[in-house]
């Protein structure tokens, strides 16, 4: 299914797991994808296996000046950009009282302002080139279950998320007559680069039992969903936060 052909989409935090996955799935569905990341020599294998249709850029998000020249060069190349997702995220695991402070700025910085500031940019490139007319903008933040879920071992991690899911109704609301949809993807627990050693613990392998279906969420499942926010189709579709976990949160 080519949903997204015509369409160009940003993704940051592209050079591994979920990023580097919806990289090929935009592709696959038909559209241009530009590639952004601070480890500029994985996204540049990942855009030269995609082909004429990638771009690969550096882009750290916590650099307004790194996103808005990426920005620049993802214009200069494909003429315009429909669509951005705001993948990019870290994490430092610890108890509360143990998580020092640079590791806290880490993840703010990263996960909210750095969500923040490459979504803002795009918002304003789809107004200038009328997406009030159009209605073809999108934006799709990835936020986790964590926002609505109380552990130990992640507080600040899953403070940014539920940041992110507050973000998205805020922008969805100030952008909404601008032509800019913007929706939020919360995955639930799935293998990455973030969690791969807790998981194969003996106390992650027991965190995984302890789950409804004793199952990671499979690193395509939210694919579809991906495409459909990113597409024609969703033009309905604003401010919504679509959970997707193999009934991890119930």
């Amino acid at each position: 299914m080519t949903d997204l052909a015509g369409r160009t989409v940003l993704i940051a935090g592209a050079s591994a797991g979920l990023g580097a996955g919806f990289a090929l799935v935009v592709a696959a569905a038909g559209g241009k994808v530009v590639l952004g990341a601070r480890r500029v020599d994985r996204v540049k294998a990942l855009a030269s296996e995609i082909g004429e249709q990638a771009l690969a850029v550096p882009l750290d998000v916590t650099d307004e000046g790194s996103v808005i020249a990426a920005f620049d060069a993802a214009v200069a190349h494909f003429g315009s950009v429909d669509g951005v997702v705001c993948n990019a995220g870290v994490g430092t695991g610890g108890r509360s009282t143990d998580v020092p402070e640079q590791g806290l700025r880490q993840v703010i910085d990263t996960n909210l302002l750095g969500t923040y500031l490459a979504a803002r940019e795009g918002a304003r490139r789809m107004i200038a080139a009328g997406s009030r007319d159009t209605g073809r903008g999108r934006i799709v933040l990835i936020g986790s279950i964590t926002a609505q879920q109380n552990g130990t071992g992640d507080a600040m991690y899953a403070a940014t998320k539920a940041g992110i899911a507050h973000l998205t109704r805020q922008f969805a609301r100030e952008w909404v007559r601008q032509g800019i949809n913007v929706n939020c993807l919360q995955p639930g627990w799935m293998p990455s680069e973030i969690n791969a050693e807790w998981f194969a613990s003996e106390r992650g392998k027991a965190d995984i039992e302890g789950l409804h279906r004793r199952r990671l969420l499979e690193s395509d499942a939210l694919d579809d969903m991906l495409v459909y926010l990113l597409s024609d189709r969703s033009r309905q579709v604003a401010g919504s936060t679509f959970t997707i976990d193999d009934g991890q949160s119930l």
